[in-house]
């Protein structure tokens, strides 16, 4: 009778595990990881980019798409003129790790050791920007830095205050044609934008060392300047669109930002030419997170991004593959985009060389006086 039991027990004993075991799913297998495709890592991710740049010339949702998806929060402070970013470097501001000077400043930088030297395996967007800025006589190759934006210099006005409306440096510099407008002109308070545009308007070149021709600029810029409002860099299109002044020696993108506040703003390349410029993002030599910083670069020049920081700041972006995503009221604006019979007298601003000091000399003297 046991033994009948026990088996009678263990049929049963087997029945019930056959059914939970039936009962019980199999165990998920740990599935295999995905690799994702190759990208610019940083060794060593900081928490913060420190960015010394000019005034509202870059949108800030630039900066929080960037913070987003690489969790680095850029830290921004601003600058009035290169000479001031420079004279803050040179005391001992070693926190910037992305600073953005003219073209013409990146030579002197470069020359000074003050600019480090870029990885462009980690900038791979570099492919987009537009040849003709691919080998800038200030920086051969783009070993330091890469063009941010571009433009022109020329004269803003109002269209409903200067009648007729002017065409020639003449009608900046010739007191016949601004008497009527004194105490209403602005000029750039800049040495070689403004001693530049003399020259111009002479017939000489905005990089001319010859000292008779430096002194013929000196005088049209003397005769000029009872006329003056004041030399500024700062605010020139505010004072414009407060119909404080109604002529202006200055940026293209900031004259058409300008437009804005007072729809009678125009802006014109003399027809005798004027200056190309180029703003630069660059690495100072002494940045802590140079491989961050190149990862910044990059991020600025993918298309979309490139024409976001145009179509915010009214400056023409050297990334050519941004210009399909431009507004179209950039893509199609001869001031900003000008066209090529324009662009054939454009000069970039070039190293003076040794005749630097005798530029600063008519400066102090244009200034002094």
């Amino acid at each position: 009778m046991k033994s009948k039991e026990y088996f009678a027990l263990m049929v049963m004993l087997i029945a019930v595990t056959f059914v939970l075991s039936a009962c019980v799913p199999e165990a998920t297998p740990t599935p295999t990881p995905i690799k994702a495709p190759p990208t610019h890592t940083v060794t060593k991710m900081p928490k913060e980019l420190h960015v010394y740049t000019w005034p509202d010339y870059i949108d800030p949702n630039v900066y929080k798409l960037f913070e987003r998806e690489t969790g680095i929060k850029i830290v921004e402070d601003t600058f009035p003129s290169d000479k001031e970013m420079l004279a803050k470097l040179q005391a001992g501001a070693t926190d910037y790790d992305i600073i953005v000077p003219s073209d013409q400043m990146v030579g002197t930088m470069v020359k000074k050791g003050m600019l480090a030297e870029l990885d462009k395996s980690l900038i791979p967007n570099m492919k987009n920007i537009d040849p003709k800025f691919a080998n800038p006589p200030y920086d051969p190759g783009l070993e330091h830095c890469i063009p941010y934006q571009w433009g022109t210099t020329g004269i803003g006005y109002l269209d409903d205050k200067v009648v007729p409306p002017p065409t020639s440096w003449g009608d900046l510099f010739n007191p016949d044609k601004i008497k009527k407008y004194k105490g209403q002109i602005t000029m750039l308070d800049d040495e070689r934008e403004a001693i530049g545009a003399a020259l111009k308007y002479l017939g000489y070149s905005v990089n001319d060392t010859d000292p008779n021709h430096l002194e013929q600029a000196k005088d049209v810029l003397m005769k000029q300047k009872p006329y003056l409002y004041s030399y500024d860099s700062d605010q020139f299109e505010d004072l414009l669109a407060a119909e404080e002044t109604v002529l202006a020696h200055g940026y293209s993108g900031d004259f058409l930002a300008g437009k804005e506040d007072n729809e009678h703003i125009r802006y014109v390349v003399p027809k005798e030419g004027s200056t190309l410029w180029v703003d630069n993002l660059c690495i100072p030599a002494t940045s802590k997170n140079k491989e961050s910083a190149e990862t910044f670069m990059d991020f600025t020049l993918r298309p979309k991004i490139a024409a976001m920081i145009s179509n915010y700041n009214h400056y023409a972006s050297p990334d050519a593959a941004a210009f399909q995503y431009l507004d179209n009221d950039l893509r199609g604006n001869p001031a900003i985009y000008p066209p090529k019979d324009v662009m054939k007298k454009l000069e970039l601003i070039r190293d003076l060389g040794d005749a630097k000091p005798l530029w600063d000399k008519v400066w102090a003297e244009v200034k002094s006086k």
